[in-house]
């Protein structure tokens, strides 16, 4: 686990809910949007970070509209990681 980048997902609510969204397999913009109740310039613009820091991919960058992202495999444990502790917090 790359502690600076789960600190970086955890740092922001939008990150977190994008991750965790992301988690249950590939999503557009739109689709994470509306799930996690966010507006999609928000959603859009956490994906571009995302990505900057290797936590999530582009599967179809070739597109303008209806693009697909997903967690990569850092990403997806990272994900884990924080779903479980969002979990045991509940707890």
């Amino acid at each position: 686990m790359d502690w600076k980048k789960y600190g970086y997902v955890v740092s922001s609510d939008y990150r977190k809910k994008v991750v965790t969204s992301l988690l249950a397999g590939p999503k557009t913009p739109k689709q994470i949007a509306v799930e996690v109740s966010l507006y999609l310039s928000h959603v859009s613009k956490t994906l571009n970070e995302l990505q900057e820091f290797e936590i999530a991919i582009c599967l179809t960058p070739e597109l303008k509209r209806g693009r697909i992202y997903e967690l990569t495999k850092e990403g997806k444990d990272l994900a884990k990681y924080l779903k479980e502790a969002m979990r045991k917090k509940e707890s």
